[in-house]
């Protein structure tokens, strides 16, 4: 049987680390916290994103805020998704409690109670800073995966795209887009049909639909400008620490098109914007996903596609993605097999469906001697966790049953008065306070198309008198023959006698 200091020696060999690391507490052996056995998890491996997991109320939240804590500590910024509406507190210090002392007495790490630089930002009509992007920053691809158009759909997409392309006409918000749609077969019909080649009613109205689905969730929020650029993401305060930019998502839980919507376009926005970063010693920004099951459930196949393509090379650009959710089986397998870090809090066993996806979730991790790892999942308690990360060099540590430290911050939210004071001093939401609606593809094409009608209407108006005397001359008998040929050469002949 193995020794307590059998164990120790284990933990500590397998949590070496040279470079700067996060203590996530002290490892357990046999139910109890061996003190001073820290877990560790590099900085330089948290661009290889992870995972927290566990049944709700065994403390995931928790967890979240003592990573986005000391990542932010360290000078890496950090981008929350609240969807509870319970993370706000970190901009205040804890108040301490004598249980989270006797925790870290047992763990063998001080506790130091801080606040953190916080930003409040907003999907919604909540306050905070505003979150926009433009329709023509989504580009075709991605709007079409979003909307999950057919190849017929996604084809008059990109069509549109271009046509807005070659005659100026910016995309900005979702009524732009509509407004081509409409253009395309109706009043420019022709003009598309000339250059783009025919396009269906039938296929405009479906993708017309699908816009409208979007916005029934509150998309027209999110589509405009001013834009939202991620750089923003990546501050740090006067002492170095990493901005904890913190999303409210307490209204749109209903909306999960909306937060895929966002999430997606964020994640290619990123991509698309951040350098090269090769093998650095720290990410360069972490994004934490709480509920991911509301990306992945409503996701399309293309969009899953989407998002396992961006999970698998966004990690070069020094970005790390950890996803919150109740059960691992919510992450598809394609993505679960690119995270580095898991914290697997207690799962519960009520149901044979529950068995199952513990036995699954046991196999996600390494073996080890210490542990039954099917009995250890559903015996964890509050604030305990299965913890893998990865080491320095990339190799998976050794499976730790781990205590938990307890977050610096307050564990509960902000107050009405103290969330104003800190939306209220933001730089950001000043920048991005107000709303621009500036001259775009509806109002060109609107302008378009009164001018025409105009043009259509003047030149009805205009007067038809040939038409008038050719009609009078057809009706009366007498003009007839005094017109006619042969009654004025008549008339001549008889002037030329006269003459004579």
């Amino acid at each position: 049987m193995a020794t307590k200091e059998d164990f120790f020696n284990h933990i500590e060999k397998g949590y070496t680390t040279k470079g700067e690391h996060i203590v996530m507490g002290a490892a357990m052996l046999n139910g109890e916290a061996v003190t001073n056995a820290h877990v560790k998890v590099p900085l330089k491996t948290m661009n290889r994103h992870g995972l927290i997991a566990g049944a709700t109320g065994t403390g995931k939240t928790k967890t979240l805020q003592v990573l986005a804590e000391n990542l932010s500590d360290k000078g890496v910024p950090v981008l929350l998704m609240d969807l509870k509406g319970d993370l706000s507190g970190i901009a205040q210090a804890s108040e301490g409690h004598p249980k989270i002392d006797e925790r870290h007495a047992k763990i063998g790490l001080p506790f130091e109670p801080k606040s953190f630089p916080v930003e409040i930002l907003s999907l919604s009509e909540q306050d905070g800073v505003k979150l926009r992007a433009t329709v023509s920053e989504f580009g075709p691809v991605l709007l079409s995966r979003i909307l999950d158009l057919t190849v017929t759909q996604e084809g008059i997409v990109a069509v549109v795209f271009k046509y807005c392309d070659d005659n100026k006409l910016p995309l900005l918000d979702l009524k732009d887009f509509k407004k081509v749609l409409q253009y395309a077969t109706g009043e420019g019909k022709a003009e598309f049909a000339k250059d783009y080649g025919r396009i269906s009613s039938s296929s405009t109205g479906a993708i017309l639909r699908k816009i409208i689905e979007l916005e029934q969730q509150g998309a027209e929020l999110f589509f405009g400008e001013k834009s939202f650029e991620v750089d923003d993401l990546t501050r740090v305060d006067e002492n170095g620490r990493g901005y904890i930019n913190i999303i409210r998502l307490t209204d749109i839980q209903d909306r999960p098109k909306l937060f895929s919507t966002f999430m997606l376009s964020l994640l290619a926005e990123i991509y698309g914007t951040f350098p090269e970063q090769g093998d650095s010693d720290r990410p360069e920004l972490i994004l934490f996903i709480d509920e991911a099951h509301l990306i992945f459930n409503e996701a399309s196949k293309a969009l899953l596609e989407q998002i396992e393509s961006i999970v698998k090379l966004i990690r070069s650009k020094g970005i790390g993605l950890y996803f919150v959710t109740q059960n691992p089986t919510d992450v598809p397998d394609a993505v679960l097999s690119q995270l580095g870090l898991k914290v697997q809090h207690a799962l519960r066993a009520f149901t044979a469906k529950d068995r199952k996806a513990i036995k699954l979730t046991a196999e996600n991790y390494p073996d080890s001697e210490y542990y039954d790892t099917k009995e250890v999942l559903t015996s964890l308690g509050i604030g305990e966790a299965l913890v893998s990360a990865l080491d320095e060099k990339g190799r998976p540590t050794p499976l730790a049953a781990t205590l938990l430290r307890a977050p610096m911050s307050r564990m509960d939210v902000l107050t009405d008065t103290e969330l104003k004071d800190l939306i209220s001093s933001s730089k950001l939401v000043k920048k991005y306070g107000d709303i621009i609606d500036r001259e775009s593809a509806y109002e060109i094409l609107n302008e378009k198309i009164e001018k025409a009608e105009a043009e259509a209407e003047k030149e009805k108006a205009k007067p038809r008198t040939r038409a008038r005397k050719s009609s009078y001359t057809r009706q009366n008998p007498v003009i007839k023959v005094l017109t006619s040929a042969t009654f004025i050469r008549g008339v001549l002949g008889v002037l030329k006698k006269v003459i004579r």
